[in-house]
């Protein structure tokens, strides 16, 4: 079996796999369809604020293996069941990063709506340019830290993973094939920050929803984000 169809084998298991809801299927243990409640997204932020820590970080952990095991099991066990010798070609490890990614975001098993690629694109990070995912998580720490607002961290640590692999994971020989998984990583992030349009929205409106660490901060945050009974009701058009 040639290698043009080994990479199309692996691409799309890796596709399926990027496709499996696993905040939906975390909402499915409470009896909760996850799509109807929070954001409506079926990211781990949304499990965590509307089914509680546990349950949002098992999600995340969950997304993000998805996006190791696309890049760093699916291409190897698909040369192996083959027969093939040999590691896999960068080639099919950048296809096999696109098909995850695709399918954590248009997954086939809800319709093509998915989540925004945040865990899954830092688990194929570290199976690609481990250093930058490294750095792309620490940036994502200190702002969601300073800011209080995940979206905000989530952008800035994608751009930062968009571009580190240019300069921190790149092989001391050039790395034959590496520009092409750099760009493929750089095009990803971009996706990452692309499915935050509407986070960016709210936040250029002021209404995006800060994370609330303590009991006092929720309160705080439903005090601003409640509607005033003595506000004059709006005129009929």
């Amino acid at each position: 079996m040639n290698d043009t169809i080994l990479l199309c084998v692996s691409a799309a298991l890796a596709y399926l796999a990027g496709s499996i809801p696993f905040g939906y299927l975390m909402g499915l243990t409470r009896g909760v369809d996850i799509r109807t409640v929070g954001s409506g997204n079926i990211g781990a932020t949304n499990v965590f604020r509307t089914l509680g820590p546990r349950l949002g970080v098992f999600t995340f952990a969950l997304d993000a293996a998805k996006g190791v095991a696309a890049v760093a099991v699916v291409p190897q066990c698909v040369r192996a069941a083959a027969g093939a010798a040999g590691a896999p070609p960068l080639g099919a490890l950048v296809a096999c990063a696109a098909a995850v990614m695709l399918g954590h975001a248009f997954p086939l098993f809800l319709g093509f709506r998915g989540g925004k690629g945040v865990a899954t694109g830092l688990g194929l990070a570290i199976g690609l340019a481990p250093h930058s995912a490294l750095l792309g998580l620490a940036v994502w720490a200190v702002v969601f830290a300073a800011t209080r607002y995940v979206s905000v961290g989530s952008v800035c640590a994608a751009a930062v993973v968009g571009v580190a692999p240019w300069f921190l994971d790149r092989p001391a020989d050039g790395g034959p094939g590496w520009t092409a998984v750099c760009a493929a990583i750089s095009v990803l992030a971009a996706l990452v920050v692309l499915k935050h349009r509407s986070n960016l929205v709210r936040l250029a409106h002021g209404t995006e929803n800060r994370f609330c660490f303590t009991e006092r901060q929720r309160r705080s945050r439903e005090a601003c984000t409640r509607p005033n009974p003595e506000a004059p009701a709006t005129p009929p058009r």
